[in-house]
């Protein structure tokens, strides 16, 4: 946990402001206090943390603290826009791979918090019997098992997903690694040129042409396939669903009795500012963490310019 979080540090440094992140109280020193109206006791480390089934942390009815301004801190100060915004030099469909790899790379590191196995009771936090579903809230996710969409575990689901994005990452044909033979030598600025005066596209639908153009789209003088993009949305959009049970089920415990909410917060707005900018998640997939993601608009943690689309608007006013 320690190298992710150094990770973490130095990816956002690009912005120019790092701050180091909370540290978790050591062994025997108390943790962060319960928010007011809790009635959980403190806990001091990931390994003897309180059995989750005891503290009804999973109850879709119970208070919602990660929606008030007062328990959703950054522990990083910058514009989330210098990690998300595509640079000059580099061709569109290589960067939208690189930030689906750094977005994985960090739902990663906040996934293991509550896969790692509790000392105490010998099980993750999150497991079978606390997470029968995957849920956020009163909204369950499901899987399709043999054609047809079923409810599993939290822990299932996470497994499932995390195997299918790392299978998609490792697929040559939608992520290659080698250079395309005769490909000129584009930027992204060129490639999106084409696009000016063209709507956005739809987050519910593959921009498979630029300008009505079938034979021409995102990623395409890179070698990615025409389904790239639709790809891209698949993938955000499971990732998406892993942060809304990790805030809706397992926000107080592990992370706000460990100290990380914060990094949980700051990993879930850079995330966000990815998907808005180019329109990776639908508003409709995000409702579930709306609430939290109105706050972050208001204090301007995600940027104006990620909303609506920001990436495409940008290049239809060049």
């Amino acid at each position: 946990m320690a190298n992710f979080l150094q990770s973490v540090r130095q990816g956002f440094g690009r912005g120019g402001n790092n701050r180091n992140p909370p540290k978790s109280p050591s062994p025997g020193s108390s943790g962060p206090h319960t928010p007011q109206g809790g009635s959980i006791s403190n806990s001091p480390s990931l390994s003897n943390s309180l059995a989750v089934d005891n503290l009804g942390a999973n109850d879709p009815d119970g208070p919602k603290y990660f929606f008030q301004e007062k328990y959703a801190p950054l522990n990083v100060r910058g514009n989330f826009l210098t990690l998300c915004a595509c640079p000059k030099n580099v061709e569109l469909g290589e960067w939208l791979a690189h930030q689906i790899v750094e977005q994985y790379r960090l739902l990663h590191g906040m996934l293991q918090v509550i896969q790692e196995t509790n000392a105490v009771t010998g099980v993750p936090i999150c497991n079978e019997t606390t997470c029968p579903t995957m849920s956020a809230g009163r909204l369950t996710y499901t899987w399709l098992v043999d054609g047809r969409a079923a409810k599993i575990s939290a822990p299932k689901f996470i497994n499932r997903v995390e195997k299918w994005i790392v299978s998609k990452i490792h697929d040559p044909v939608m992520f290659p690694t080698e250079n395309v033979a005769g490909a000129p030598d584009t930027s992204a600025v060129k490639e999106v040129a084409v696009m000016a005066g063209a709507p956005p596209p739809s987050a519910d639908a593959n921009p498979a042409g630029t300008n009505g153009n079938p034979d021409d789209w995102i990623g395409k003088s890179s070698g990615f396939p025409q389904t790239f993009y639709k790809d891209c949305q698949g993938i955000m959009k499971q990732m998406f669903r892993c942060y809304a049970h990790l805030y809706h089920a397992h926000w107080l415990n592990p992370f706000w009795h460990i100290n990380k909410h914060d990094i949980l917060n700051m990993c879930f707005v850079h995330f966000v500012t990815v998907a808005k900018y180019y329109q990776l998640v639908t508003d409709k997939e995000m409702e579930p963490m709306q609430p939290l993601i109105d706050l972050f608009i208001k204090q301007q943690r995600i940027p104006p310019e990620a909303l609506n689309g920001g990436h495409w608007a940008q290049q239809s006013s060049t």
